[in-house]
């Protein structure tokens, strides 16, 4: 069995050092104070945004504020949830409970369209003593939180300079709810300790540098991706932030590619959708506005990474300025605060070819034809290993099993539930202590770089044949009546055993009839997997489910055609 073990330092402080994402805003306060540290494009007023900045010496002092005020509204140790949009605001907030000594808890404004349920279920887990926002939602968070003391961020006014306690390292600093894309959303507790790790990790292995790289983001703040990468790193690296509203970038991704051209050195992350969306919508026209020649890192993670995208995105943008390299394809979740293995910086993500019947059987085999998958790299200041998932037995060399992740930035558990059978599995490390976690995704190391083949709860196994369902999706979403990245693929119970369903969006304009488009990818994915389709359930644009960060969900898929809720809107 290989253990992949970090290529760069382990880079978690030492317990004695006792410092937060707030304890080192102050320092580079003091450090950096009249440069920018924080840019927030609001394109709600203007089609090329306006920018709203903040100094380091600014953005401390607003941190400071919300701290005394929330200090005399909660205990440190309590829950302080954050309940705003992407704005300044969210992420004084965010540190603002951090620097009190409370429990931050990243969420979302109650409007997210089709997730007031997901935030109901988190503010009961996490019974916060206070939710923070700012004045223009607060009386839609009152109303959705009554009885729960209520700060708007923006109207909190200066307070004295005071001394902070320092932080124990081991105490947690947010708790980190998962996108649900599998199962309901669940807490995860993370230290102090875990989040400046994995921040530090982020920023030895996008090669960021102080003063000299941005952290450009479109990416939701209540994602683990979009925190780390919008907050964390720019607090462990004093680099600076610039961050755009997730609808922006929908209604005009060209608005990020702008943001990365005035951003010198800049870094960003998107998950793999993102990049073809921006191969098939910016035009000629936007394109030149775009100069991505000084762009230092674009990571490709949070869903699988398509080799077809890659080579868009690049085709699309080659004139601009982009470098092949430039592309790192990563792997990482929240359970491990986000990241977890990055591919190698200066070269593209080596992709391989595998036997598709043999990789489904469980052995990873390079073949001429199969199941392309891209290298998600090396671990960055953490180890990876494979095991069987139901043993944790380590697999042998080639062989697919169970993800598992052991490092300083790996959380504490899931809060207020038993996390056992997922955090601190033996063997413990002899030096440092540490167990193993387990991803609950399927992957292989092969010739030392980390493989994701798919998610152990999504594999659909038909006739004693395993299948997985992102393979399928890719057939499926070849077919030109099938809205790009729209479709779901899940197994369901039936009186012969396990049986395959697929659920996709129509694409806009398509005037193909639903027997018509159906019996075509019947036909596809038969002649392509040898699995024959139970049923195909053809929907109108925007009704396939998703998770609040913009996944589809294959869980909430199946469930909603299940009870018929699905099904009742198919079209037809």
């Amino acid at each position: 069995m290989e253990t992949l073990s970090h290529p760069v330092p382990v880079t978690g402080k030492p317990a004695e050092d006792r410092e937060s994402f707030a304890t080192l805003l102050g320092r580079w306060a003091r450090v950096l104070g009249d440069e920018t540290a924080l840019t927030c494009l609001d394109h709600r007023g203007a089609a090329d945004g306006r920018a709203v900045t903040l100094t380091w010496r600014e953005l401390d002092r607003r941190v400071s504020a919300v701290a005394a005020r929330l200090s005399a509204l909660a205990a440190p140790g309590e829950r302080a949830a954050v309940l705003a949009g992407q704005s300044a605001g969210y992420v004084v907030a965010f540190l603002g409970a951090i620097r009190a000594g409370l429990v931050a808890v990243p969420l979302f404004a109650p409007g997210l369209p089709g997730h007031a349920g997901r935030l109901a279920v988190a503010l009961a887990d996490c019974t916060p003593q206070v939710v923070l926002t700012t004045t223009g939602e607060c009386d839609a968070v009152r109303a959705f939180v009554p009885g729960v003391a209520v700060v708007a961020v923006d109207a909190v006014p200066p307070a004295e300079e005071r001394e902070w306690p320092a932080p124990d390292p081991d105490a947690p600093a947010y708790l980190q709810y998962t996108s649900g894309s599998t199962r309901s959303p669940a807490g995860v507790v993370l230290t102090h300790r875990n989040v400046l790790a994995n921040a530090r990790q982020a920023c030895t292995a996008y090669g960021a540098e102080t003063r000299t790289t941005s952290a450009v983001s479109w990416l939701p703040l209540f994602h683990d991706m979009g925190l780390i990468l919008g907050v964390g790193a720019p607090m462990a690296g004093g680099l600076a932030s610039v961050l755009m509203d997730p609808p922006a970038f929908l209604e005009r991704p060209s608005r990020w590619l702008r943001a990365l051209s005035a951003s010198p050195g800049a870094i960003s992350a998107a998950p793999n959708f993102a990049y073809a969306y921006c191969a098939a919508r910016v035009s000629a026209a936007e394109k030149s506005f775009v100069d991505l020649s000084r762009v230092v890192a674009l990571i490709n993670g949070s869903e699988p990474v398509l080799p077809a995208t890659i080579a868009k995105f690049h085709d699309a943008f080659a004139e601009c300025g982009l470098r092949p390299e430039v592309h790192r394809s990563s792997y990482g979740l929240a359970e491990a605060t986000v990241l977890v293995s990055v591919t190698d910086a200066g070269k593209p993500a080596r992709q391989v070819t595998f036997d598709r019947d043999r990789l489904a059987a469980g052995s990873a085999v390079p073949a001429a034809s199969g199941t392309t998958l891209v290298s998600c790299g090396r671990p960055v200041g953490q180890r990876v290993r494979i095991a069987d998932p139901a043993t944790g037995e380590p697999a042998g060399p080639g062989e697919v099993g169970e993800i598992r992740v052991s490092g300083p930035n790996v959380g504490r558990g899931y809060w207020g539930r038993d996390s056992a059978a997922t955090f601190g599995l033996p063997p413990l490390d002899p030096q440092t202590g540490e167990g193993w976690l387990a991803t609950g995704d399927l992957g292989v190391v092969f010739d030392g770089e980390l493989f994701v083949t798919g998610r152990l709860k999504d594999l659909v196994v038909v006739d004693g044949r395993n299948h997985y369902p992102q393979d399928i999706e890719q057939t499926v979403e070849e077919h030109p009546a099938v809205r790009p990245h729209s479709a779901a693929v899940f197994a369901i119970g039936t009186g012969d055993g396990e049986a395959a369903v697929v659920v996709l969006e129509r694409a806009k304009g398509s005037d193909a009839g639903v027997a018509e488009v159906a019996s075509a990818l019947r036909a596809a994915v038969s002649a392509g997997h040898g699995l024959r389709l139970h049923d195909v359930v053809v929907l109108a644009p925007g009704q396939v489910p998703r998770t609040s960060s913009g996944k589809i969900s294959r869980a909430r898929c199946r469930e909603s055609y299940l009870d018929g809720s699905l099904t009742d809107r198919r079209l037809g």
